[in-house]
């Protein structure tokens, strides 16, 4: 099931609003997924995964780029993201409860930066359901 248009339009707002900051909001759901949640760590133990770490913004980087180019491609998720899902099943073998974990913080951070955008609607069109991504 595709993600419906007025779904897409709510989430590429708030996109378009996060401007050039999507890295630090990125950031911030990292470092709140490795605090919180601290098994998802694991796969990083080759980064200084201190608060503010340059590695983890860098990390956090990666992860702005990945959701910006899902935002951009919202219409057909599966084939946008199938080389890195690939990359992330595959060869590096995460655990898929990192990514739920991940998105919960995302969405925290989120809520936390746009408290008067984070509405109901808004938070069901970034959680509804985009099977195969």
């Amino acid at each position: 099931m595709a993600l419906a248009a007025a779904d897409r339009a709510t989430v590429r707002a708030l996109w378009k609003k996060m401007g050039s900051n999507v890295g630090v909001y990125a950031t911030e759901a990292l470092e709140r997924m490795f605090l919180g949640f601290p098994s998802t760590t694991t796969y990083f133990l080759h980064l200084d995964l201190s608060l503010g770490s340059t590695q983890v913004k860098a990390h956090g980087q990666k992860v702005a780029d990945a959701l910006t180019l899902a935002v951009e491609h919202l219409e057909d998720l599966p084939r946008a993201l199938s080389a890195l899902r690939h990359r992330h099943v595959r060869e590096l073998r995460v655990d898929p409860a990192s990514f739920q974990l991940l998105g919960h913080c995302l969405l925290v951070t989120l809520a936390r930066h746009f408290p008067g955008d984070f509405s109901p609607t808004l938070h069901a069109s970034l959680v509804a359901p985009t099977p195969g991504a």
